[in-house]
């Protein structure tokens, strides 16, 4: 029978050394130094071996304690060794079913469907808000009012529509939790109406037509850093979503086809989307390609040309500029441009696939696969000489689409 004084005294020799204690119950000690715990036992007539671990840091009373619960198993007519492995299963699938662990498989499924900055937002708000309250629990078992906590807590904070935001996020893992077979419910559901409303405000940006013609003068004399200029110059003219102007790359551009096609990796609805370049976007490029041509971007960052430009260098030039963020906002270009477009008669179906909405009726996105690339084309020049004339401070009948011309 083995003491915690012999186990001390014990050493090393040149082959395997066997130290018994009792009742199946003995140290393994190798050449090397390392000293296993094993249990030696008979099931159906078959001898097998149990480990319990390495000593020292299992000790001899933790030992024996493990091989009596061993026994005890060997009594009821269980095998030890298959009970281990069941129990090891069940905590695996205990811990994949945990609301991170499902939130974290979810995330990785949408990577080829969401762009980088809407992934990096996700994984932010998850960690920062979801995962400290309740990613540790079993999702199957999370109920309203766990969520509603985490929800209040940011409410706290003032941030009202980050915890509208949460509660989507949230939803979209139960949803696929329940598609997996791991929870009956989402809890998410039953607190609709239970937040602070979120109060709809429009992005700010200047649709008058003296004002835009203020607005284009005081782009041409931002004298800032060249490619900073270039994309401010560029914004009205393409009115794509900042993080696809910021981010642009030359190799997107065919300057001669005066066409600038977006991959679907960095489009918000993951689909390649195709801009005409008007006559004077393209003069604003090849003036542009001096500076930026040699490199990735159309508008490096001034710290490392391996980088775009922060998606805050358009709005700092506008406040430079003189536009507050309640007048003008970089992404206020798209709402200029639509709201101006539409004032002027163009198909609706033509400017919503230019600014590359989605199509919110499903059975309509199914059927509309029409590009109108054509209209596109001369709807962009046109755009493009209407923004000339305004700058210019002329008075501007606005070129009206013929009726059925969109078709």
């Amino acid at each position: 029978m083995l003491s915690d004084v012999k186990l001390r005294a014990a050493k090393p020799v040149e082959r395997d050394q066997k130290l018994y204690d009792e009742r199946g119950l003995y140290l393994l000690i190798k050449p090397n130094g390392s000293r296993w715990w094993r249990f030696k036992y008979r099931f159906n007539g078959k001898e097998q071996l149990l480990s319990f671990g390495v000593h020292p840091e299992v000790t001899l009373a933790q030992a024996r304690d493990a091989r009596d619960e061993a026994r005890a198993l060997l009594r009821d007519g269980k095998n030890p060794a298959v009970e281990r492995k069941a129990e090891k299963q069940r905590s695996l699938i205990s811990s994949a079913n945990t609301f991170e662990a499902i939130a974290r498989e979810w995330l990785a499924m949408q990577e080829k469907k969401l762009t980088a900055s809407t992934m990096g937002k996700a994984r932010w708000m998850l960690e920062s808000f979801v995962y400290p309250k309740i990613g540790a629990l079993p999702v199957a078992g999370i109920e309203s009012p766990d969520v509603l906590s985490l929800l209040r807590a940011i409410e706290q904070n003032g941030t009202h529509e980050t915890a509208h935001r949460t509660r989507a996020r949230c939803s979209q893992v139960f949803r696929y939790a329940i598609a997996t077979g791991r929870a009956k419910h989402d809890p998410t559901r039953d607190l609709r109406g239970a937040l602070a409303p979120v109060a709809s405000k429009s992005r700010a940006a200047i649709t008058d037509p003296q004002l835009i013609g203020a607005l284009l003068r005081s782009l041409d004399s931002y004298a800032g850093y060249a490619p900073t200029q270039a994309a401010l110059k560029l914004a009205p003219l393409v009115f794509v979503r900042p993080g696809e102007l910021r981010a642009a790359e030359w190799d997107e551009f065919d300057l001669d086809a005066a066409e600038w096609r977006i991959q679907a990796s960095r489009m918000k609805m993951r689909e390649t989307h195709v801009v005409p370049l008007a006559t004077q976007a393209v003069a604003i490029l090849r003036d542009l390609k001096p500076h930026t041509g040699n490199g990735r971007f159309l508008f490096p960052s001034l710290r490392s040309r391996a980088r775009p430009m922060s998606n805050n260098t358009i709005n700092a030039a506008l406040r430079r500029l003189g536009y507050d963020a309640e007048t003008m906002t970089g992404h206020g270009f798209r709402a200029l441009a639509s709201t101006r477009l539409n004032e002027m008669g163009w198909a609706p179906d033509v400017i919503e696939r230019q600014l590359a909405h989605a199509e919110r009726n499903k059975v309509r996105a199914a059927y509309n696969r029409a590009q109108y690339m054509a209209e596109r084309r001369t709807m962009m020049q046109a755009w493009a000489n209407y923004l000339d004339e305004i700058k210019a401070g002329g008075t501007v009948v606005p070129i009206r689409k013929k009726s059925g011309a969109s078709r």
